[in-house]
């Protein structure tokens, strides 16, 4: 769930936005599939635009303007849903899409190369600019994530969407499921995924159209949308001085409507004003070339949320510049409490059911990089690394926290449900400990994981400290996997892992997501002064007590091979593809 912060409201769009008629999608429709061609009924999908007009801003401060131009594809008689999976990290990622057939849904598989991540479908958007006097400014291509800022287009569609509200940009993700549900429409804007372009104060005519292979492909009329484009300049300076902070609260919160994406990553300032990410910590290095699907993880990497609603980017216009968490928000787009643990300890006899159980996998290392590690400590070589495990169901991980009065660690327990979701069982499973460390700050569930630096012959070499970790749905993982929860609760950190004050806190990570710990926190590193050249590699290990029971054991560790060189305080570090990933 980065997860930035990536979450989107349902909400619904401008005040008298309608849908065009679109072509209907028929047994036309290309697609690579060994059955006979039938009438399949998909969604009737066409491009639309909020307005026909819109005004831009370009600041002088970070210049250039972002091309949120209010554009959105409508699904209309059904939803368009499409399902990207990959077998395994040595496997291509596929596509494909659900229709009907006398109301029954079946997959149709999408050609190949089709997509090639988990991203959002490639090139998707034809962008073309001219000026005043008709010369073409600009042409750009966009990605399109079909999970987008969504709203309504009717009243009489569905109130809420079912598809995930993002799509996911972890490397090693392995199912999603995108959609666009029927009655509603998702921005096209590719948000901060996108760069911004450099256009002069002035007057514009803008073209937005869908390239001809999507057309095609899901039977798109050719009808580009218009929007006249007025770009202003202003600086946060003038603004400042001509009515006082109140207008630079107010300028700075209209530009964090373009999807929060121009910002510099704030990450978790919700975990407390401790929390906030320090300048070097800000500028870590970023893992995958974007953020994890809902925030950016425990730890500020670059945040990557997708575009805001219209009616969001007039209530963010009223508040201060900000990104990523603060108390009970995610990205300024939902609130999200705290979940709340059983209101006394579990009582009678601890039993494990024969009930389903979660099932815990570690992905492999990435963001892998050498630093100075916490603290610039001469002398000292570090190697830091981003690491995530995953539950792959079919049932949730829920564990709750207990603390007697005076004591500093809390008394945790893992609970068991039945296909109804009664509590059926529980069992002990450990501690919970605070961690005061800034990046951190909050209660940590012990032993959930481990990290090790395995030499060639897989014998340890260096044992990470860091074994406890508080845990939140920041990735989408693979969606597709039985009983995933497309829209998991507690992927704001500010509330999922409780205060320094807490008296009991309960910590799930649900089915098909997975929980990012990056490579700028404490304790995210091998210490690697002493560690000779050569090839190593990065073990995480989920359960190493095997306290948490589980469906299996057998898929806990995740080994990402890497290489050392260089002399002592200029160590390097070479990182092969791990099969067909690499995210460098």
């Amino acid at each position: 769930m980065i997860r930035t912060r990536n979450i989107r409201p349902r909400r619904p769009l401008l005040a008298g936005t309608t849908a065009v008629a679109a072509m209907a999608v028929t047994a036309g429709l290309v697609a690579a599939t060994a059955e006979p061609a039938k009438a399949a009924a998909g969604p009737k999908l066409s491009l639309i635009a909020a307005t026909t007009s819109i005004t831009l801003t370009s600041w002088k401060e970070e210049p250039g303007v972002y091309l949120d131009l209010g554009t959105y594809l409508t699904a209309e008689g059904t939803p368009l849903e499409l399902k990207v999976t990959r077998k395994s990290y040595k496997d291509p990622v596929t596509i494909t899409q659900t229709v009907y057939e006398g109301g029954k849904a079946k997959a149709k598989v999408l050609p190949k190369g089709t997509v090639k991540d988990f991203s959002g479908l490639r090139d998707f958007a034809k962008i073309t600019v001219t000026d005043k006097a008709g010369k073409k400014v600009l042409s750009r291509s966009e990605d399109f994530c079909p999970n987008n800022a969504s709203g309504r287009v009717r009243p009489d569609a569905p109130a809420t969407s079912k598809y995930p509200e993002s799509c996911p940009t972890n490397p090693f993700t392995l199912g999603s499921v995108w959609g666009v549900e029927k009655g509603w429409a998702a921005n096209t804007y590719a948000g901060s995924y996108t760069e911004p372009v450099m256009l002069a104060a002035g007057t514009y005519t803008a073209k937005v159209g869908v390239a001809k292979k999507y057309r095609d492909l899901f039977g798109i009329a050719n009808k580009p949308a218009t929007i006249k484009v007025t770009v202003q300049e202003r600086s946060y300076e003038d603004e400042q001085s001509a009515t006082g902070p109140a207008s630079r609260s107010s300028a700075s919160g209209e530009h964090a409507g373009h999807g929060a994406a121009h910002q510099a990553p704030t990450a978790h300032t919700g975990h407390g004003s401790g929390h906030a990410p320090t300048p070097a910590q800000a500028a870590a290095p970023v893992t995958s070339g974007a953020g994890p699907s809902y925030n950016v993880g425990h730890g500020p990497l670059k945040a990557a949320p997708p575009a805001l609603p219209w009616a969001l980017k007039k209530q963010q216009a009223a508040r201060s510049m900000r990104v990523g968490d603060t108390g009970g928000q995610t990205d300024g787009s939902r609130r999200a409490p705290a979940l709340q643990p059983l209101s006394k300890r579990p009582a009678g006899k601890p039993s494990v059911p024969d009930v389903p159980k979660p099932d815990l996998r570690s992905l492999p290392a990435y963001g892998i990089v050498v630093s100075d590690g916490e603290k610039d400590i001469p002398g000292k070589d570090y190697l830091a690394f981003s690491a995530n495990v995953w539950n792959a169901g079919p049932a949730q991980l829920v564990v709750d926290g207990f603390r007697s009065p005076g004591k500093a660690k809390m008394d945790a327990y893992q609970y068991f449900y039945d296909a109804k979701g009664k509590q059926v069982g529980y069992t002990p499973t450990g501690t919970m400990e605070w961690d005061p460390r800034p990046g951190h700050m909050h209660w940590h569930f012990t032993d959930f994981a481990s990290y090790r630096l395995l030499k060639a012959n897989k014998k340890e070499a260096v044992r990470s400290g860091k074994e406890a970790f508080c845990l939140a749905n920041t990735d989408a993982i693979d969606y597709t996997v039985k009983n995933a929860n497309w829209h998991p609760f507690n992927t704001d950190l500010s509330t999922a892992c409780g205060a320094e004050n807490s008296i009991s806190v309960r910590e799930v990570l649900d089915v098909g997501s997975g929980d990012t710990y990056s490579q700028d926190l404490p304790g995210q590193s091998f210490d690697i002064t002493d560690v000779p050249n050569g090839t190593y590699y990065i073990q995480v290990l989920a359960n190493p007590e095997k306290r948490l029971k589980e469906t299996s054991v057998d898929n806990n560790s995740a080994l990402r091979k890497i290489v050392l060189g260089g002399k002592p305080g200029k160590r390097t570090v070479t990182v092969p593809a791990h099969d067909l990933v690499n995210e460098n």
